[in-house]
């Protein structure tokens, strides 16, 4: 990765020390068909380890106690750990969707590293021209983020708490307009385009939050 990309990737170390909230703890999206996709694996999962239960069991009769306990124990820790999941995932909706966002702007960072290893080995007509105002979006969209997941946080750790400062939402619209290219058919241009689309969706997040 070159070193104008190094750091800008928001790891799942960072959106945990910023959230309070393991990216893995929440179901993205956080919706009723993914939930009930989840329950549905869950318990199929289930079922097979009944079915493995048996089968120990006609294996190993003398174990009877001591098999079904270990299954039974392995089916109640994936119920309970599939209802802990939606749990969060309901109260955190807000955050679930800031951690879409999340992977949409570290796939962009993907996405360059990807090509810059492609210019590397002999294919300069893959550079990205506007490379520079791509760096400058992806750091604007990390800052919006990063605030966006510290502002989430206090309102979900305090539920009585009023709304924070209106500075504190206030867009550098000036900045994004300048930053903003016509050519959005290219390559440079999507890449740019999709950096300062995640600033506008986080920035729309945060004034959600606090509504």
């Amino acid at each position: 990765m070159q070193p104008d990309l190094q750091g800008l990737e928001i790891t799942k170390g960072e959106l945990k020390h910023c959230s309070g909230v393991s990216i893995d703890a929440v179901f993205q999206p956080p919706t009723l068909r993914k939930f009930l996709a989840e329950i549905a694996k869950t318990f199929l999962i289930i079922l097979l380890i009944g079915l493995n239960s048996f089968i120990m069991i006609q294996v190993f009769p003398e174990h009877l106690k001591v098999v079904v306990t270990i299954h039974a124990f392995a089916g109640v820790a994936l119920l309970l750990s599939d209802i802990r999941k939606i749990y969060m995932s309901h109260k955190c909706r807000n955050l679930a969707r800031i951690f879409e966002d999340v992977k949409r702007y570290n796939a962009i960072i993907k996405a360059i590293a990807i090509n810059d290893q492609i210019e590397a080995v002999g294919n300069p007509s893959v550079r990205l021209e506007n490379r520079q105002q791509i760096l400058q979006a992806l750091k604007l969209a990390r800052e919006e983020i990063i605030r966006a997941l510290k502002t989430e946080r206090i309102l979900r750790e305090n539920e009585h708490f009023i709304k924070l400062n209106t500075e504190l939402f206030e867009t550098n619209l000036t900045t994004l307009t300048a930053l903003q290219v016509s050519d959005r058919a290219s390559e440079h241009g999507r890449l740019l385009n999709e950096a300062l689309q995640i600033v506008i969706d986080v920035q729309e997040e945060v004034r959600n939050l606090t509504r």
